[in-house]
């Protein structure tokens, strides 16, 4: 081998074993007639090779156990010739090990002592693709992500389970990938249930030949009061041969196969009714396959695919939800029916908000019926609904790791989300001035320090962040402030006008709204001993940018909604309102997805530039602060 293609070699000994064993089994050639791979002394490259192999459990594991006796001699005699090495090994460690100290120091604890990570981790994001990603996902796959790649060198990957073509859309499947891209989720291998059909249809022939599955045809309402009451279904002791006869009439769609579904055969009165033989099999000839088509006209559910598919796809330890929690014992049931692979389950508490809802079920219904804007509405608890809302992905994934993998169920207020956000953008926001168009008031200065012309000055964009950069500051004799800060003034009052200086109201127009008033600047007043600091825009020497200021309100009113209400009902009337403003001429250069503050009024993401399109208006939806308004 090379120089060059043992440093490709150094950087190609992560993942699993099948992915690493052409790398080792080149390396055992090339080590048949060298104690070195470079040279005759511990080179570079040794250094790298013997620390990727050291890090990585399942070939470390490999190479002990002596599956390649050459590249064994070498692996032992640079780890007992070479004890330097070892420090490098030590150094890995400590910050793996620091990691989760960090970790632990925000507000979580990772420590969780999972099985076998000696023996390597691969951990699995197993979203179905019925829908776009929620916050409730965002915990499931950053968890896993972490395990995999921060708190052990393992493999994270990536299965999108489309067993069900009638929720199932490319369209979401797609949206699932570059969700998880925009969070910094890289998963090192992505596959589909739907690449194991063949496989799980033949375990399912397995499970019915040997009697652990059965064809049943009671009606939907019946089984599950059946299963309700642990009533054992009356074709339950149906033979293998004429379930398998049925399986065959399913799997081609016939009058008599529709009527039917495959179940377990575990238990039918067991105290946990998930072990009260579950559905593992439904016909489905209606819905074409979004990725097999017309194909099957069978498909296997959760239940089967789920343990069966992990443990044939390496997933070492698989972390989902407690809603799940119930399902453990019939996952393990699955592994030990059909003699396959251990997986170890971890469960973590899902991230539960007040008045907002994670089911995509009802979520969908919300973009159905247009109640929302689309799946990326910004009152929508979708990845891209707070990305849309202004949360960036820094914060979002601070808030979630700090959360943990706490078995804890807490109903979360929104405040603490938001407030992480603020941290984030805070420092680097650029400040903006906004008036509102309505009853806005037209404010004269007059007195010796009034401007002459109108005239333009650079000020800084961030009072406390020189980087952020200036901006031109419009000053003239005519301005324009908001109808509530006129209404507040009084006669010879001292204000202080936001980045310009002190002045004093001297005439205020009678009338409701206030039209017109008058000050004279006080420009060597102290700033400090004045109550009201009001934002301004010159009407003059700049060009006003017209505005949309939305805010957004909870889609629901109920703190917490139940299975069983009627979403309807609970349904906020109004979650949405705009204002029309005038913005600064700064304002107008604001890019899609910019994030500015507004003095006095908030943050806001920029959802539409100026530019971005005809109509010459920029958009900008609020950013909650964490802050009751």
């Amino acid at each position: 081998m090379k120089a060059d293609e043992l440093v490709a070699v150094s950087t190609s000994l992560g993942g699993d074993f099948k992915s690493i064993e052409p790398h080792l089994i080149r390396l055992e050639k090339h080590l048949t007639l060298r104690t070195y791979l470079a040279g005759y002394t511990l080179s570079d490259i040794d250094s790298k090779i013997w620390l990727a192999i050291k890090s990585n459990r399942v070939a470390v594991s490999f190479v002990r156990k002596g599956t390649y006796p050459n590249l064994h001699r070498w692996f032992t005699y640079v780890e007992q010739a070479h004890p330097e090495i070892q420090a490098d090994v030590k150094a890995a460690d400590e910050a793996r090990k620091a990691k989760i100290q960090a970790a632990s120091r925000a507000g979580a604890s990772y420590a969780l002592a999972l099985q076998d990570t000696d023996k390597g981790v691969v951990t699995r994001f197993l979203p179905e693709p019925s829908g776009y990603l929620h916050i409730g996902h965002a915990k499931a796959a950053l968890l896993s992500d972490y395990f995999a790649h921060q708190a052990y060198k393992g493999t994270l990957r990536l299965r999108l389970d489309d067993t069900n073509p009638s929720k199932e859309k490319e369209e979401y499947q797609d949206a699932i990938i570059e969700d998880l891209a925009l969070m910094g989720v890289k998963p090192d291998v992505v596959t589909f249930t739907s690449d194991y059909f063949n496989h799980l249809y033949d375990t399912c022939l397995t499970l019915i030949k040997a009697g652990h599955a059965y064809a049943d045809d009671t009606d939907v309402e019946t089984m599950r009061d059946e299963r309700g009451r642990g009533i054992a279904s009356k074709r339950r002791e149906r033979t293998v041969e004429e379930n398998l006869a049925i399986f065959d009439a399913m799997k081609n769609g016939t009058e008599e196969g529709l009527k039917n579904c495959i179940r377990a055969k575990i238990s039918f009165d067991n105290p946990n009714k998930a072990m009260r033989d579950p559905v593992i099999y439904r016909c489905n000839i209606n819905d074409p396959h979004h990725r097999t088509g017309n194909t099957w006209k069978i498909y296997p559910t959760y239940d089967l695919a789920c343990p069966v598919v992990d443990s044939l796809e390496g997933v070492t330890h698989a972390l989902r939800s407690t809603e799940y929690t119930d399902r453990n014992p019939q996952f393990q049931w699955f592994l030990d029916t059909l003699k396959l692979r251990q997986v170890f389950m971890w469960d973590f508490a899902r991230m539960n908000f007040i008045r907002t809802f994670l089911s995509k079920r009802k979520l969908a219904k919300l973009v159905d019926n247009g109640r929302v804007w689309g799946w990326d509405d910004p009152r929508m608890p979708t990845i891209r609904g707070i990305r849309r809302r202004g949360m960036t992905i820094p914060a979002l994934r601070d808030f979630i790791l700090k959360q943990g993998p706490s078995r804890n169920v807490v109903s979360m207020d929104w405040a603490s989300f938001w407030a992480t956000n603020k941290k984030e953008i805070d420092p680097v926001a650029p400040r903006h001035t906004a008036i509102l168009k309505k009853d806005h008031c037209k404010l004269a200065i007059m007195g010796d320090e009034a401007p002459a012309e109108p005239r333009t000055e650079d000020k800084p964009l961030h009072p406390k962040n020189p980087a952020v950069g200036t901006k031109k500051v419009a000053f003239s004799k005519e301005l324009i402030i908001d109808q509530a800060d006129a209404k507040s003034f009084k006669d010879n009052e001292e204000i202080t006008l936001m980045q310009w200086g002190n002045a004093i109201v001297r005439a205020v127009a009678s009338g409701d709204p206030i039209t017109s008033l008058t000050c004279e600047l006080n420009l060597k007043g102290d700033v400090r001993a004045t109550e009201k600091k009001v934002t301004w825009l010159s009407t003059q020497g700049q060009q006003l940018v017209d505005a949309e200021l939305w805010d957004f309100d909870y889609l629901i009113t109920k703190d917490k909604l139940e299975e069983e209400d009627d979403l309807e009902q609970f349904l906020n009337p109004t979650t949405a309102t705009m204002e029309e403003a005038f913005c600064d001429e700064g304002v107008a250069k604001l890019k899609k997805d910019d994030i500015i503050q507004l003095e006095r009024r908030g943050y806001y993401r920029v959802d539409k530039g100026y530019n971005d399109g005809d109509d010459k208006k920029v958009v900008l939806f609020c950013i909650p602060t964490g802050k009751n308004k």
